[in-house]
């Protein structure tokens, strides 16, 4: 596990947690890193100080990594069920998410990707959207 303060184009701070250096690079180059505040995925590492294990703090790295695990193993859950029961658009997605809300005709399950500016103007339609953390498959 690695920790990264990571810090956006508008300079809005904040951590996360990373399997470990190439998972972040990884997860970068998908444009999968998006700030917190304001969704921004033009987001670098900030300088940090490495964390020194000693005894005393070893057990605690130990919970963490086991977190993480968790969190990966709920993750995946949640990509599996969504797969199974959501219909994928693609790019497509602001479209049809459009035709879905302004039809009134019932819901529909789908899901897809979005630009950031898409995002913003289905929010200003009155469209809430959720992102999920789209965990790669362990195969």
């Amino acid at each position: 596990m690695i920790k990264y303060i990571l810090k956006c184009k508008k300079k809005h701070e904040f951590e996360s947690w990373f399997s470990n250096s190439n998972e972040y690079e990884k997860l970068k180059r998908k444009k999968l890193i998006e700030c917190i505040f304001c969704g921004s995925q033009n987001v670098q590492k900030s300088i940090m100080s490495p964390r020194v294990l000693n005894s005393n703090n070893n057990l605690e790295s130990i919970n963490n990594e086991k977190d993480f695990v968790k969190i990966k193993k709920d993750l995946l859950k949640i990509r599996k069920f969504v797969e199974k029961n959501f219909e994928y658009v693609g790019d497509k997605f602001t479209r049809k998410v459009r035709d879905i809300y302004f039809s009134n005709k019932g819901n529909k399950n789908i899901y897809g990707t979005t630009t950031q500016e898409e995002r913003k103007e289905l929010k200003e339609d009155g469209i809430e959207l959720t992102t999920i953390p789209w965990v790669e498959k362990d195969d």
